[in-house]
């Protein structure tokens, strides 16, 4: 098809090092145009990253009729306002994680995304890996799916890193819970009915630095979850069965370059050492996530199913949040 013409909204490190690789390496797209609020810093990032056009603010950038698609990895706070008005510009958007603070910021949304695709970039539920393990989980090849353990560290304490700023969104539950919400989303095929949390926060930044959480699915099926922004630097999900087992042992920040592997067992020894390992050839999320927004921007209509499942994460994330002030379960 027709490379589609991306355009990208700030000159963010995670942007550069892990999204702007993956859609380079797509025939189906074109990353045209940058912005930033600073024209020399969007004419610098420009150079570094092989882009065409750089633009001194985020207007310029909604202002050109070639770019089709705006890809949104601002700050937390600033998902919601620049998507509405990508939006509203008639560009298509792929927004980062969480695509709001709280979902009811979602709601003006949703107007629009009957006009133009708008999605949340929850790159995971396009590699291999995890298609490939729901698939077995479809097939019955750990029985009935039970329950789910989750688990996403990492160790960062810098004061100025903006994910460790209240204000802009920052903290465990918004940077990666999300994904331990999505994932137990994922693998169950089904929502979540009530929800119960444990907040832990840092005391100077005040930012949820530890929080664990139960999700209800219903009918005896459960996910548990801990997440961390100043632990040893960790994640898994590992899912459970009535005959067998399943372990996903890098389940989020999957190696673009290299493969990755997970685990089956059938529940015959205690210590599992006998898993079998199963190796999925790499393969870069990034780009399979930017491939499938442009397949849709070309041959799909738009519809409000992204708004809805960003809605659904938020409901959840919203629910848990509550349930730690409350101190009992939360219905999402």
């Amino acid at each position: 098809m027709k490379p589609v013409r991306w355009g990208v909204l700030s000159t963010s490190d995670f942007a550069a090092g892990k999204f702007l690789p993956g859609l380079r390496r797509s025939s189906d797209i074109e990353v045209a145009a940058v912005a930033s609020r600073d024209a020399d810093r969007a004419a610098t990032f420009a150079t570094a990253n092989a882009i065409p056009t750089a633009y001194g603010s985020y207007e310029e950038l909604l202002g050109d009729p070639s770019i089709e698609v705006v890809y949104n990895p601002l700050p937390n706070h600033l998902h919601v306002e620049w998507t509405r008005r990508a939006a509203e510009a008639g560009k298509h958007v792929l927004c980062e994680k969480p695509m709001a603070i709280n979902a009811a910021e979602l709601l003006p949304l949703r107007s629009l995304s009957t006009r133009v695709h708008i999605a949340e970039a929850f790159m995971v539920r396009h590699h291999p890996q995890w298609t490939e393990v729901r698939a077995r989980v479809r097939a019955g090849e750990i029985g009935t799916l039970t329950h789910a353990h989750i688990a996403f560290a990492y160790s960062n304490r810098d004061p100025d890193n903006i994910r460790n700023i209240v204000d802009v969104g920052g903290g465990a539950l918004y940077d990666i819970g999300c994904y331990a919400v999505v994932a137990a989303r994922w693998f169950f095929e089904s929502e979540v009915s009530r929800v119960v949390a444990i907040v832990e926060r840092d005391p100077h930044f005040g930012t949820d630095r530890l929080v664990s959480g139960m999700l209800d699915f219903g009918e005896g099926r459960v996910a548990q979850f801990s997440v961390s922004t100043q632990s040893v630097p960790h994640q898994r999900v590992h899912l459970f069965g009535t005959a067998g087992r399943i372990e996903l042992t890098i389940p989020f920040n999957q190696p673009q370059d290299a493969p990755v592997t997970y685990l089956t067992h059938d529940g015959s020894s205690v210590s599992g050492l006998d898993a079998v390992a199963h190796e999925v050839e790499a393969a870069d999320q990034y780009q399979l996530i930017g491939e499938w927004f442009s397949a849709k921007v070309r041959n799909e209509l738009p519809t409000a199913a992204g708004i809805d499942d960003a809605t659904m994460n938020m409901r959840v994330l919203d629910a848990l949040f509550a349930s730690a002030r409350s101190g009992r379960f939360e219905t999402v």
